[in-house]
């Protein structure tokens, strides 16, 4: 099948299965996942009330493939802050930040591959550091825009002093970094051995 500019359909039905318009074949979310992976565009109706369910369905997407072992992506801190976003006056600037960084991650993806291989492939982290160290301050200058708001934002725990500018969460991004590159040298270490 081409792809086209036109989204597939996809029917929910009541039973909860899910209807491919364009193959006239049911198909699973494992299916879906696939299509998404492959950069079909489809759009998901409840086939009761032809309500555009799409966003209920990725996220269904989603959920099933962090609760496959070794599958996460999203991590609890960042899930917490998500959930923290919902009702708040930064709620609309969440979803177009999010939009910008992952936009940013695919472009930089295939420098970030290249450079992964070559790091492992000569026992040299200094490439991979590089990149890490190039995205955090990408981050950083992200999270920097957002520093007239960050005062709004409560101190969830007030024996924890609140550095300007939200500097908690890229610390915390940064000590997760760390914990990383470490793991990292043991594995190099492991290997020269």
């Amino acid at each position: 099948m081409t792809k086209s500019d036109e989204p597939i359909t996809i029917k929910k039905y009541a039973n909860r299965r899910l209807y491919n318009t364009g193959t006239s074949t049911y198909v699973t979310l494992e299916d879906l996942a696939a299509m998404v992976k492959e950069g079909e565009n489809f759009v998901v109706y409840d086939a009761k009330t032809n309500d555009d369910i799409t966003r209920s369905v990725l996220a269904q997407i989603i959920f099933e493939q962090e609760s496959k072992q070794g599958q996460n992506l999203l991590p609890i801190n960042f899930l917490r802050q998500l959930i923290h976003f919902y009702g708040d006056s930064m709620q609309m600037l969440v979803p177009r930040y999010l939009e910008a960084s992952l936009d940013s991650l695919t472009r930089e993806q295939e420098k970030f591959r290249s450079g992964m291989a070559q790091a492992f492939g000569m026992g040299n982290f200094g490439v991979m550091e590089d990149q890490i160290r190039r995205n955090m301050e990408m981050f950083e200058r992200t999270f920097a825009m957002f520093t007239p708001f960050a005062t709004a934002h409560k101190n969830d725990d007030p024996s924890k002093p609140q550095k300007p500018g939200g500097g908690g969460e890229i610390d915390d991004l940064k000590k997760q970094m760390e914990e990383i590159q470490k793991r990292l040298d043991r594995m190099g270490d492991k290997d020269k051995a």
